[in-house]
């Protein structure tokens, strides 16, 4: 038996811990677009890319820190290696 894949909006918003509220804030939609994707099974191009772009971003978002990190410690090793 094959599984129904899980519409894209009610599994970012799962995944993210949003509401459709929230998630629609952060793409520029409203809640009630969000809903009405969901409730019709449908997506449109423009929203779906909406939703890749905000998961990038997310992700762009998430190296950086890792990046910061990295040259923070990168600092801290040179500090001590000239004392």
């Amino acid at each position: 038996m094959e599984e129904k894949e899980i519409h894209l909006v009610k599994r970012v918003s799962k995944e993210l811990g949003l509401t459709y509220k929230e998630l629609g804030a952060e793409i520029g939609y409203s809640e009630s677009t969000l809903r009405k994707s969901v409730s019709e099974n449908r997506i449109t191009l423009q929203l779906k890319k909406a939703i890749e772009l905000y998961l990038k971003t997310l992700e762009f978002e998430k190296e950086k820190i890792e990046i910061k990190k990295i040259k923070d410690n990168i600092r801290t090793l040179i500090e001590f290696s000239r004392k």
